[in-house]
């Protein structure tokens, strides 16, 4: 190290020490074995080897089972407000380039990803939504939301909010209070709802009640994707939220789409969106438990051209995994019975616990159970302001969860 540091010390088992060279951003309280120094909630520290080689600095979260979120490797790095906005640029500069026409809708900050662990900000048009999943990185908001409206203003696009989505429950594993609320140190309109265009398709965002952020940005490209498959044909949307897929199958010129929810407000919202794009004598929603419904569908004869699941996450957690799996193959069983001979089924996953490879088995178990052939059409991740971070080894996984098949299918003759 160059410079002298004032930091704080910890010190890492060598399972950390290897964890963190080949690019992995956290360190768990399992694995310190010491600290020096004034530790205190939210601050920066110093991670160090048992042997006292320098390997990165980050925020420090007492509270929290993941202890240090490393911010960078550089030993002469000072994280002045220098050093924000330059992350803040970087990610937002990424955006512009590989989002192009879709800036204006899009995740800006992708926590670890883009090297600003604990921070999401997605942006739907004149708003930004932010969650906030670290101690350090809330201590240090004041500093970013500014960062934010000037880095944006200074390539033409105008803010005139930042609401807080800090109602999530990592927060309270980090000692944090949960709320979600108008960031009022700045400007910001009355209404948290805006109106935002993606893949041609206009949609009422609402910041304050939406899933999450308020929408679900990381399908956008799947989303498109589909356009080209379902156009003539007779569609079912399951889970359909806010009416997303269903909406791309209807401006596609789908023949019939039908798009299903449990959540009374999401029809409602799903229902308005057909409407506010003059789809509502094609795209249809009602309120219902898809689980129950698929059956029902089937029972009474009911096939479609394409079936389309994107169910929520089954498993957050390692050891969930294994019964999720029997509710992917459950849904995938029900989707397929329900697909007609030569149509098609896109289905996903959206935690990090279920990997390519297991969604991959998970569905193939599921064909075979109901007597399917399936050829795969296409494979696709999340959308590119979503990147997926890589190691040195491999990617971090927790950046890469979303996983979207298409396959085509075919009844065993």
């Amino acid at each position: 190290m160059k410079t002298k540091r004032s930091f704080p010390i910890v010190t890492v088992t060598p399972k950390a020490e290897t964890a963190i060279k080949k690019g992995h951003p956290w360190v768990y309280d399992a694995e310190i074995t010491d600290s020096f120094g004034d530790t205190a909630n939210g601050c920066l520290v110093d991670v160090l080897s048992r042997k006292g080689s320098y390997l990165g600095t980050g925020l420090l979260s007492l509270e929290s089972k993941i202890r240090v979120r490393i911010l960078s490797s550089n030993a002469n790095e000072s994280f002045t407000p220098a050093f924000w906005e330059r992350r803040l640029r970087y990610a937002i500069d990424y955006r512009r380039t590989v989002m192009g026409g879709d800036f204006s809708c899009c995740r800006l900050v992708f926590g670890e990803a883009d090297g600003l662990p604990g921070l999401t900000v997605d942006r739907f048009s004149d708003l930004l939504s932010v969650q906030i999943a670290s101690y350090g990185m809330d201590k240090l908001k004041d500093t970013l939301y500014p960062l934010l409206i000037k880095i944006l203003a200074e390539g033409g696009d105008t803010i005139n909010g930042i609401y807080e989505r800090n109602d999530i429950a990592l927060r309270s594993r980090e000692g944090l209070e949960e709320y979600k609320g108008w960031y009022e140190k700045l400007p910001h309109p009355d209404s948290p709802v805006t109106e935002i265009t993606e893949n041609g398709i206009k949609y009422l965002v609402d910041v304050e009640n939406g899933q999450k952020t308020g929408f679900f940005l990381d399908q956008k490209y799947n989303r498109l994707a589909m356009q080209r498959i379902c156009k003539g044909k007779r569609v079912l949307d399951c889970f359909t939220h806010m009416g997303t897929f269903a909406l791309n199958a209807g401006i596609a010129g789908a023949l019939d789409v039908t798009g299903l929810d449990i959540s009374e407000y999401a029809v409602s919202q799903a229902t308005e969106n057909a409407r506010r794009n003059g789809l509502e004598d094609t795209v249809h929603f009602r309120c219902a438990n898809v689980l129950d419904e698929l059956p029902r569908l089937a029972a009474v004869g009911e096939k479609y051209d394409v079936v389309i699941l994107d169910p929520p996450a089954f498993t957050k957690s390692r050891e969930a995994t294994k019964n999720a799996i029997k509710g992917y193959r459950e849904i995938n069983m029900k989707g397929l019975k329900l697909v007609k001979d030569g149509g098609y089924l896109a289905t996903c996953s959206c935690s990090h616990f279920m990997t390519q490879e297991l969604l991959a088995k998970t569905v193939k178990e599921a064909a075979k159970a109901t007597h399917k052939r399936l050829r795969q059409v296409e494979f696709r991740t999340q959308a590119p302001d979503h990147p997926i971070l890589w190691a040195n080894s491999a990617n971090v996984p927790e950046s890469y969860y979303l996983k979207f098949f298409i396959f085509q299918v075919v009844d065993e003759k």
